[in-house]
């Protein structure tokens, strides 16, 4: 079956928007340093699939994150001496003034919900990191570049457990008043529910936050990350992120699994009736062609389904 068959709800949003986050947030817990070469085909076999905006790497110092240590050359390869649109996280100025020089024009900034997270993260506290966005904000904005800012830790974390929710959309809205364009609000270990995602959209919209300044970043540690996506589609979030065969984790939160998979996020709203705009057969090639090359299987469900229906055949 290469397509679910479609049944519309009408209190759904009509089209989404779906961030990919695979080249980045990806790939940078692989151990093995995945070639540039690869890197580059992968961004560019995402954007042939349609996917509308695909992150391409991190400007982050390489020490911290070995794997996007190329981010300078993936940038050139991908730019080809033009303006790169693709966008790239930056953790700090200098950051900044490296995604400036390779010439990109859409960063993101990430900032944590948690004191815990931001010590470890940002060797910050959730108060002293707006003091270091600020100028960062500042010059990309005058730079012409447009911010989106990444908060971690929104729905749970490892180390201090529950989060209070009113402290997120402090630290979102602080974000925003800094000059960033949208908040991805991560449930950074996976452990959401469909509840506190509408309870938190909510918040935020009694804050002044309307649903089209939110995009949500889901795990899937405990098989919930299509569940909330359903539920923040019921707020009329439209923003997803996800990653290309469910890639990914988080460095800094070691029970974090994978991001949700772009195939399992491409087949509910293609049987929701919701455009997106992207190929899905094209997709799982792309997993199926990158998998082998990782030395992993695909972690998304669909991806595993269309291996067993070619098993079948």
């Amino acid at each position: 079956m290469s397509l679910p068959m479609v049944v519309r709800d009408p209190e759904l949003p009509e089209r989404v928007t779906i961030y990919e986050v695979g080249p980045r947030d990806g790939l940078q817990n692989e151990s093995e340093v995945v070639p540039l070469p690869v890197k580059a085909e992968l961004v560019n076999r995402l954007v042939a699939a349609g996917l509308p905006v695909v992150e391409a790497t991190s400007f982050v110092h390489p020490r911290w994150v070995p794997q996007l240590a190329d981010a300078a050359e993936l940038v050139a390869l991908l730019s080809d001496g033009e303006a790169m649109h693709h966008p790239v996280l930056v953790p700090n100025d200098r950051g900044l003034d490296r995604a400036l020089e390779a010439g990109c024009t859409h960063v993101a900034i990430f900032a944590s919900a948690t004191e815990t997270f931001a010590a470890k993260n940002l060797n910050s506290t959730v108060e002293e990191q707006m003091a270091m966005f600020a100028p960062v904000v500042a010059r990309a904005r005058g730079a012409g570049v447009d911010v989106r800012a990444y908060v971690s830790m929104c729905f749970g974390d490892p180390w201090e457990g529950a989060v209070d929710p009113d402290v997120v959309v402090r630290v979102g809205r602080d974000l925003l008043d800094l000059g960033a364009s949208q908040l991805s609000l991560g449930d950074t270990i996976g452990v959401a529910t469909t509840g506190q995602v509408s309870d938190l959209v909510a918040r935020f919209d009694a804050a002044g936050v309307g649903v089209d300044r939110l995009a949500m970043h889901f795990h899937d540690t405990y098989g919930q990350a299509l569940a909330n996506t359903h539920a923040a589609l019921r707020t009329g979030v439209t923003t997803f992120d996800a990653s290309v065969g469910g890639l990914g984790g988080c460095p800094y939160a070691k029970s974090a699994t994978g991001n949700l998979a772009t195939e399992d996020l491409v087949w509910m709203l293609t049987g929701l009736g919701i455009e997106h705009g992207v190929d899905l057969d094209a997709l799982v090639a792309t997993s199926t062609w990158l998998a082998p090359l990782l030395g992993k299987s695909p972690a998304s469900a669909v991806v595993r389904a269309r291996a067993g229906e070619l098993d079948l055949s």
